[in-house]
Parts: C-alpha cells; structure tokens; sequence
C-alpha cells in the first residue's frame, strides 16, 4: 500500500455529523491500492463496552484516488476511531498520528469526533432535496403590465442588447404560472428584481422597493403567494458584494467625497470618486463603475443588508436567496447572514454564487449550497464539448462528490447554463441529443437541478447579452417535443427517490469511451441509466444483481443474463431501467 497517499482528518467533510445521531467517515487512499477498510470505534469513556468494528465501503473514485465511507451511530454521542486498511495480504492499521502493525489498543491516539452537538450539525432545507429549480429572468420572461414599461421599451422578441428593454415584470410571471405547473418545476429563482438603472438589476438602487418597472411589493407578494399556492417555492437574488452607483449612501459619497457620512461603506482607494484609464478610483464588482464594492464589515452596512435579508422573508414569504458574487464577500458577514436568515425562516435556503469548488462556505455557518459550476462544466465538457471521454468524467464526478459533506451535495444547485453563460442548446451547436444527454444526467443525479427559462422550448443564445432572449410565448415556435422531454425528466426524478437522494455508483465509464452507465440506488429501489454519445448503435453489457429490469421510459421489459444487463442503445440514446425482481 502506498501509505503517502492516505488520507484524513477528523473535520470538514472526511468526519461530520449528517443528523443529531450520525457521523459519516470518510478516507481516501491510491485509486485500485486498497482492496477492504474497516473501522473500530467506540466511546472514549466505555471503550471496552462499546468498541465495534464496521466495514466501509468504496463509495467513488477519481484519477488519483479512491475515496471510502461509512455511518456510525455513536450510543452517547461521542466517538474515537481508529482504520483497518487490507490489500491482499497486507495490511496496517491508522491512527490519529501514526501507522501501526497491530491493532490499537488505547482509544487515547486515535481519531476523534468529540460530541455532536446538534445545534453545529449542518442542517439544510429538506425541500431542497426535492425541488426542480426554473431560473427566470424578470426583465425578458413575459410583460404583464405594459403600464409600467420603461419609456424606452421595444417590442417584444427584439434583439437583446446590455442596454434595452422589453417589459418582463412580475405580472409577467403571475400570468404564465399555468405553464410553469405545466411543466412541473416546483421552486422558481428569480435574478434581482429590486430598484435598479439596468435590465439585469444587479445595480441595486433600493434594496426595500421593487423595481419600478417590475411592479412593487404587493405584486411580488401575491406572486409569491400564487406559487405557494401551486407548492413552488421562491427564491431571490440578493446583491450585497456591491450596490448600483444610484445607490444613495454613494451619491452622498459622490456628492461630499471625504466628508460623506457613508465613506467607510465601501472601498475606495483614493479621493476624487472618479474613473482613471478605465479604473474606477474606487473598489467594485470587477472593474464596472456602475457597481461600487460594499464593505460588509462595516456595522452600518452589515445592520442594513441583514435587514433587507430578513425583511423580504419575513413581509412577502420568499423561501430563500441567491447569492450574489458571494466569494469576494468577508465569512463572517456570511455567518451573521445564515443566523438573520435562519431565525427568520428555518427551512429558507441560502445559495451562493461560487463558480469553483466551495467547501469553505458549506461547513453549516453559511450557506446551504453553492451553485454548482463544476459539475455544470464538466457535464458539458463531456456531454456538449467532447472534451472529455467517460472515465474522464466519472472522475470529475468523483473527485466533487469527495469534496463536500453529504447533506451539501444532497442540496447542490445542479446548473447547465445561465444567465452568464451561453444557453445550452447553443453549446450543443444546436444537436438535440446531446442537450438532452446533459438534461438526463442532471435530473438523474444528486442535486437541485435547475432549468433556464427557455431551454425546455428550444431557445438559443451565444453570451450575455444574447442568453437573455425574450422568452418565446408563440406555442407554434416553441420546441413542445423538448418541453415534453423535460416533462417526463421532471415527473421521472419526482416519482424516484432515489434518483434524488440515493447513492451513485459509476458502472461502465470507460478511457477513450462514449459509453456510461451509472446506479442510483436507495433502501427500496435501483436504478440503472445508460447513456451513449457514439454515432452508432452501442451495445452495453452492465453487471448487476436484479434479475429483470423495466425501462421507466419506454415500458420495456429487460432480463438479466449471466449477470449482466444486455441492452443495445441508439446513437445518441438512452435508457433508465428499474429493477423490479430481487
């Protein structure tokens, strides 16, 4: 055994409590090194009575290493532990600083988990583990009152542009929540729709008053009420790394420069407030002048911004926020954020925006999830882009799966594309089955996923601007043979569990290959999804251990022979099998 290469650390994700009863242990070791782990674990005041030994098993893998897990359930809620890792007729014990020959007989040098104290267990919204997310552009999803249009308004379905207007407003949205049930998404994430001077609101002008040009709070609580009514859930955008230049603690500060009352309420580098060679003189969302940075640790601007979080859960009933450039806001603004917010509404959901790996954010002190940019790009580096072959991706699945606690995978905000990035039929070139080989592995694996409006109609889009097309309400334009696709993937992952909270297990992805097949499983169910990105017929052969299968798409019935599931897949097909005999 390659013992360099084993690895882990009584803390963050290799040790947690899932529940107020459980810890997940985690290690990892040299991918194919390690044949069997087992622990042995007990209560460091009653060792002797309460030591057990429980195997662990091979739970998922990536280029390098092999990653194993499993549960406890320590009788006084405290628990030291110690690892038994066997390759052959090796073997070799590990404890907390060292690895030994024999069995450890004091608990004193082993691993710890000292108590689990229920109030630190990492606890996000149940809901979440169920919900089909619809992001919703407010500016460009339908316009319902055209009494509060922008002077400037042009007709709907024109060419978008950073700087024009069509009408979308909430009203918009009220009148088409029949569409929305019709497809079936049950939470709905709304980008900002607060006071603001451009089309995408992100230069927040008033953090207490609706956009002028979107309605007010009475509309956005009767929508919020309506989807309540119809069990979706609401989520907002809240943008407190920065605000909009017309923001008014910064036109004070424009106004009055160093005497400004609110000049410790961002960054600035240096007086004038002005622009120099294209930088602004003071600190911003990347270098746009309309977007000064706020300074979050200042008690003013915590005090104010903790107040807009609670404001808007607590008046209209929204069910959560989104996180604006969360990564370049202080953690502990965020920790005093999670607090406001939890007291608030307990089961609201707190999702920041960070496009890279996110543990520092998801240890249960400040958000529920983070939208989840690496596995959106590595679904499409191998489903869209063919820069990766199967084996490549099952590692990049992998290598996420390892990096989080349990309860924050289970409520990841599972993406494709967005209003920041091309849509994906676009990526797609266009190609209807690869769009839809990426859907089917986003609503069949762990995670909230989430669809941009439009996608389910067949709408494309290069960049932003171009991604935030008015959405196409002429039912003779609209893709339905798509919107019916995304129907079934919708009422497929809400009449599974498993597909939802199961475990996954990769069991074809091979180097070079266009081939996966992969399992979902829980207590009570199976199930098996193939997927080929080849031009030809593909014929799978996939070890199982039920004796018949039925496709959940087609009906088809499937028997197993000599242990293996035997089936062939179209070019660019498919197939989502449940076992139905044991």
């Amino acid at each position: 055994m390659l013992l360099e290469a084993i690895y882990h650390h009584p803390k963050q994700n290799w040790s947690y409590a899932y529940d107020k009863d459980t810890v997940h242990i985690r290690i990892r070791t040299k991918r194919d090194d390690v044949q069997k782990i087992s622990i042995v674990a007990g209560d460091k005041y009653d060792w002797d009575r309460t030591k057990t030994y429980l195997p662990l098993k091979k739970w998922t893998s990536d280029s390098m290493f092999d990653y194993f897990t499993g549960e406890v359930k320590p009788p006084y809620h405290r628990l030291r532990y110690a690892f038994l890792l066997e390759s052959g007729d090796e073997s070799v014990w590990m404890e907390e600083n060292d690895f030994l020959e024999e069995e450890p007989e004091n608990p004193d040098r082993m691993f710890e988990f000292p108590y689990i104290n229920a109030v630190d267990v990492f606890t996000p919204p149940d809901w979440v583990k169920d919900a089909v997310f619809y992001q919703i552009f407010p500016e460009r999803f339908a316009n319902g009152d055209p009494s509060n249009d922008p002077e400037d308004v042009l007709p709907w379905g024109g060419k978008p542009e950073r700087d024009n207007f069509f009408g979308g407003d909430l009203q918009g949205v009220i009148d088409h929540l029949d569409y929305l049930t019709e497809l079936g998404v049950t939470a709905v994430y709304f980008t900002p729709v607060f006071e603001a001077t451009t089309n995408h609101k992100y230069d927040t002008e008033d953090y207490l008053q609706i956009d002028r040009h979107f309605g007010d709070a009475d509309t956005l609580k009767k929508l919020v009420d309506l989807c309540h009514d119809r069990g979706i859930k609401v989520l907002l955008d809240a943008v407190f790394n920065h605000s909009g230049r017309t923001f008014k603690p910064f036109i004070d500060l424009q106004e009055n420069g160093e005497n400004s009352k609110y000049k410790d309420w961002f960054h600035i580098r240096k007086f004038p407030i002005e622009v120099e060679d294209g930088i602004p003189t003071y600190e911003t969302f990347s270098f746009e002048p309309l977007m000064p940075k706020l300074n979050t640790e200042n008690p003013e601007v915590k005090e104010y911004l903790l107040k807009v979080a609670e404001y808007w859960i607590k008046e209209v009933g929204t069910d959560g926020w989104r996180l604006d450039v969360a990564n370049e806001v202080d953690h502990e603004f965020w920790r005093e954020f999670r607090r406001t917010v939890k007291k608030a509404n307990p089961e609201a959901y707190i999702l920041g925006e960070v496009w890279n790996e996110s543990s520092p954010w998801l240890q249960g002190d400040q958000f529920d999830a983070s939208m989840n940019y690496p596995f959106t790009n590595a679904v499409n580096d191998f489903f869209v882009k063919d820069k990766m072959d199967a084996y490549q991706f099952a590692n990049s699945i992998g290598r996420q799966l390892s990096r989080y606690p349990l309860q924050a995978t289970e409520v990841a905000f599972n993406l494709l594309d967005s209003h920041d990035t091309p849509r994906l039929l676009t990526l797609c070139k266009g190609d209807k089955r690869k769009m839809k080989l990426a859907a089917l592995f986003q609503f069949t694996y762990i995670g909230a996923p989430c669809i941009y409006y439009g996608d389910e109609i067949g709408m494309d889009g290069d960049g932003d601007p171009d991604c935030r097309k008015c959405m196409e309400w002429d039912v003779e334009k609209q893709d339905r043979e798509l919107f019916a696709f995304y129907q079934n993937l919708i009422r497929l992952r809400l009449s599974h569990p498993s597909l939802r909270t199961g475990d996954i297990q990769f069991l074809e992805a091979d180097m070079e290959g266009t081939q996966l097949a992969f399992e979902r499983k829980n207590d009570n169910e199976s199930i098996i999804v193939l997927m080929s990105k080849s031009e030809k017929q593909a014929h799978f052969a996939v070890p199982v251990k039920a004796d018949t299968y039925v496709d959940l798409l087609s009906g088809m019935e499937w028997p197993v022979k000599d242990g293996k599931l035997c089936i062939d897949v179209p070019a660019y097909g498919y197939a989502v099998l449940q076992a139905v005999t044991a």
